[in-house]
């Protein structure tokens, strides 16, 4: 089993296996899990499979392993289970542990972070990489306010992204510094934070609000029902 695989199923072990703790009883939560990490998936990977041909960014065979599908290695595919997995899980173990608290955020304060970086990935718009993930991560933020502006003014929220930062910064840290993972320098700034391009943090930053936005929708969606 390659590298990559490996680091994908390390990352599901412990949530998986934590599922069904009585107390935040995450198994209960599966149909909106499944249903986030299919929106995840249909999102992701396609803009995955296009940067990969591209040329934007590849996968090192010594570590990802040599078997392809659409252009992806096994431990690509699995990263868009394990990964939003593990942080819808963390999301819900916050909410069942800590107390939570409203967070005075204003709509307008929130609108004009999104619109700002939707100015910044215009200024960056000839570094595909770059102005992509600025561009998504703004678009989601907006797309919160509109769906779920309950979870932005969660303290459970907030937590929850910067504890999801922690396995992260390991994973993509490891994922980047062998490197698994290769990046066409003139796709990117250039800047990193260890060996992670601080791109990739806008990446995470994307996929877990888009998850976040579904699993809570589509929970509100169940109760409603």
């Amino acid at each position: 089993m390659d590298l990559y695989t490996r680091i994908d199923l390390l990352i599901m072990a412990v949530p998986l296996a934590l599922s069904f703790d009585r107390r935040v009883a995450f198994w209960r939560k599966w149909p909106q899990v499944w249903v986030a990490i299919a929106v995840v998936m249909a999102v992701f990977i396609p803009w995955d499979i296009w940067k990969t041909v591209r040329g934007v960014w590849g996968f090192n065979p010594e570590y990802a392993g040599e078997w392809r599908c659409l252009h992806l290695p096994l431990g690509e595919w699995l990263f868009f289970i394990c990964v939003p997995y593990a942080c819808l899980f963390i999301l819900e173990c916050v909410r069942g542990y800590i107390p939570d608290r409203v967070l005075g955020l204003s709509r307008r304060g929130v609108l004009v972070v999104a619109a700002g970086l939707a100015a910044a990935a215009w200024l960056l718009r000839h570094r595909i990489y770059s102005g992509t993930v600025v561009l998504s991560a703004g678009g989601l933020l907006a797309a919160m306010e509109w769906a779920v502006p309950a979870t932005l003014r969660s303290r459970h929220f907030w937590v929850a992204l910067v504890l999801s930062y922690l396995p992260f910064l390991a994973a993509n840290g490891l994922l980047t510094a062998l490197p698994i993972v290769w990046y066409d320098p003139a796709r990117i700034l250039g800047i990193r934070v260890g060996s992670i391009p601080w791109e990739d943090f806008f990446y995470s930053f994307s996929m877990l609000l888009l998850a976040i936005l579904v699993h809570d929708s589509a929970g509100r969606w169940r109760r409603a029902a």
